[in-house]
């Protein structure tokens, strides 16, 4: 397994709660990046020897600000391309966007900010344009996400969302808020993963607990007991307990697999596969985690 990209989940905890999201994200949340995690985590990205791009997301990683900005000076600083996800909740006025990003000008190889229905009562809003006009300035490349309602069924993306109006992916909050709202499919039918390439993903998520997620939620390992190396070279795709059944036949095969009770019918096949894995928690632990993922409260 080749990785070209870590994404550094920063933190759980978010400025939002919104129901599309998939890792939990919500001021309640725990779980945050030190500056020593960050060091750490950057020089097994590089010792790794093929990560190209590291990212910074969440949660909302500009809720810790200096960590953030250290981070990606750092990252630069070891020759990696660097990427930030943001709300842009900071965006509060075309001046105070213009301070907040200074810092980054130069630094950044992409700012991704997320703007839709669920951050506001607008798709693109005041927030997110204000950001859009100061990274304009600043020579920040900077792009927008924005998932469509469940009522208007866009196409699902596939991997990392890419910019423009993209389908609800129906697992974390999603599955338990919107999957109500969404046209059901036969469970026997979602029989592949459309989203991820579970054999060789290209890009991984690092969370700040130390776990690496070939999806969120699904764990090949901890850079605290294991290197990125060499959980990247013992991957054997085709064994791995949850991996395996989904390469073999998506969510309805992980059902069938472990003998898991189910309804007839989700919205799709994240909805199935976050349900089977929900289920699978006791047996898996290690593997189906943390529990930030999974809206398990860590008090």
């Amino acid at each position: 397994m080749n990785i070209t990209g870590v994404h550094f989940l920063l933190t759980y905890q978010c400025t939002y709660e919104c129901d599309h999201c998939f890792v939990w994200g919500s001021p309640k949340q725990s779980g945050v990046m030190t500056l020593e995690d960050i060091r750490f985590y950057l020089v097994q990205a590089l010792e790794a020897g093929t990560v190209k791009w590291v990212y910074f997301e969440g949660g909302e990683p500009f809720l810790y600000y200096a960590t953030l900005l250290r981070g990606v000076q750092i990252a630069a600083e070891m020759g990696f391309q660097v990427g930030v996800v943001s709300n842009a909740y900071w965006g509060t006025s075309l001046g105070d966007a213009l301070e907040c990003l200074k810092p980054f000008a130069g630094l950044l190889g992409d700012l991704t900010v997320s703007s839709d229905l669920y951050h506001s009562n607008e798709k693109l809003s005041q927030l997110v344009k204000n950001a859009l006009a100061a990274a304009g300035q600043l020579d920040i490349p900077i792009d927008v996400i924005s998932v469509a309602q469940p009522e208007s069924i866009a196409q699902c993306a596939s991997g990392q969302l890419p910019a423009g109006e993209s389908g609800v992916m129906y697992r974390g909050r999603a599955a338990e808020a919107l999957a109500q709202y969404a046209k059901r499919q036969p469970w026997e039918t979602l029989n592949t993963c459309p989203h991820e390439d579970l054999r060789d993903p290209g890009r991984v998520h690092l969370d700040s607990l130390g776990n690496i997620h070939i999806c969120q939620g699904i764990s090949l390992g901890n850079l605290r007991q294991r290197s990125l190396a060499e959980i990247c070279s013992s991957y054997e795709p085709e064994s791995h307990p949850i991996c395996g059944p989904l390469l073999k036949g998506g969510p309805a095969a992980l059902v069938s697999h472990y003998k898991l009770p189910h309804l007839e019918d989700y919205a799709d096949a994240c909805h199935l596969c976050y349900t089977a894995r929900l289920a699978l928690r006791g047996e898996f632990s290690s593997i189906l985690g943390p529990d930030q993922m999974y809206a398990v409260s860590s008090d």
